[in-house]
């Protein structure tokens, strides 16, 4: 079930959204502020955010300009009484994806909603890898594991793309050495450098060891036991 955050101080057209939403198969989390609003939407995972423009404490720009500052992708609907290409225009600079003016069809409004939630979760699913407790974001070039930055060199980082795509299936020597270097391959004590950095990362900090060797052939990760 998606599950969508609303920030809105109007609590007749809440009342409206709660009851649409509910009867078409969506969780609703609220907010009548744009103080709590920022507050749940950093400690919680949304599918999208409906955003008021105009809200007491914390107002939907700066709100919107704030999330997307700590790296949120989080899809943004903003909605505004006010018909004004200007305010349109801001909220998407400062990172709303879409923008709706009210008074607005509820029908249009989950349209789009569903639109942003389908592009958002065709993005995620294009710019990342997983495997097991492992995640790739390729766009920039950054790995994790249980959650925890690992520190990678641009080779480290493509040595697992290649296992993570290829797992739990194995990857050799040479195929490395090839996505590496083409057909100048150093000597294998490069490559073997370049495994233990890896491994320094993603085995040495964890209780389980998930990069395996096989022994004068290559590497793989390991499946589940």
């Amino acid at each position: 079930m998606p599950r969508v955050l609303l920030i809105e101080d109007n609590r007749e057209i809440a009342g409206m959204l709660f009851d649409f939403f509910e009867y078409n198969g969506l969780e609703l989390d609220y907010a009548d502020n744009g103080e709590l609003g920022l507050k749940l939407a950093l400690e919680n995972t949304f599918d999208l955010i409906l955003l008021d423009l105009m809200l007491p404490r914390i107002d939907g720009i700066t709100l919107c300009q704030r999330l997307r500052e700590t790296g949120d992708s989080t899809p943004i609907l903003m909605l505004t009484a006010m018909d004004s290409q200007k305010d349109e225009i801001q909220g998407l600079n400062v990172g709303a994806d879409d923008y709706l003016t009210k008074p607005f069809d509820l029908e249009i409004l989950q349209a789009r909603m569903q639109a942003l939630m389908r592009r958002h979760s065709g993005a995620v699913a294009a710019n990342e890898l997983h495997y097991q407790d492992i995640t790739l974001h390729l766009k920039t070039g950054k790995a994790y594991r249980q959650g925890k930055l690992l520190v990678l060199t641009p080779t480290t980082f493509t040595l697992l793309k290649m296992l993570v795509s290829a797992a739990p299936n194995l990857v050799t020597k040479e195929e490395m050495a090839y996505q590496l270097w083409g057909e100048d391959k150093p000597s294998q004590d490069v490559l073997r450098s370049h495994i233990y950095q890896l491994r320094s990362q993603l085995d040495k900090p964890f209780e389980s060891q998930i990069l395996k060797t096989r022994p004068k052939i290559g590497f793989y990760l390991e499946g589940d036991q």
